[in-house]
């Protein structure tokens, strides 16, 4: 099985491959960058219009390439309000190669209202790196999740979990 998603960020694609390794045995992922058209920090309904349109923009790329896949992927993090009180969320959706759709969202974690103005017109990283320094690991895949977790949940875990719930339509068909 072919699955394409669209990013190159190595957290995003092996949050993404520890979600399908136990459901299907044999696959090859592929990255490649697709834009969101939404803002660097999406908010609110942004976030699932951001990994939506990814998904449109890879399987554009993908047809015009003449690439062929089963499974079309993407995942957005962004703020959110949606349940009144601002928290970070990330948002998976998968599509296949015949336009079935689906998406999970991760666990979220709660922003202080005192930062949520400095997350909307800028980005958590930013905001991150002013309250903590900047941090290479974090940086490098680990995410702002596994400094304030204190090591426990990293930015993986947090898409492995977002594929997988968006992963409960495809593996239950009788769910459909």
């Amino acid at each position: 099985m072919k699955v394409i998603i669209a990013t190159k960020n190595p957290g995003k694609i092996e949050g993404a491959r520890q979600a399908l390794e136990p459901y299907f045995k044999d696959f090859e992922i592929e990255g490649i960058s697709a834009e969101s058209e939404v803002s660097d920090q999406p908010v609110d309904l942004d976030i699932l219009k951001g990994a939506k349109n990814r998904v449109k923009n890879i399987k554009k790329y993908c047809s015009e390439h003449q690439i062929s896949a089963d499974l079309f992927l993407s995942v957005e993090s962004g703020i959110t309000n949606l349940l009144g009180k601002w928290m970070i969320t990330n948002i998976a959706v998968i599509e296949d190669n015949q336009g079935f759709e689906s998406f999970g969202t991760s666990p979220s974690f709660p922003v202080p209202q005192k930062y949520v103005d400095d997350i909307i017109n800028s980005d958590l990283s930013l905001v991150m790196d002013k309250i903590f320094g900047t941090d290479r690991e974090r940086r490098n895949g680990a995410g702002g999740i596994q400094l304030l977790t204190h090591g426990v949940v990293s930015r993986i875990e947090l898409n492995r979990l977002a594929f997988t719930m968006a992963l409960t339509r495809y593996i239950n068909s009788e769910w459909n």
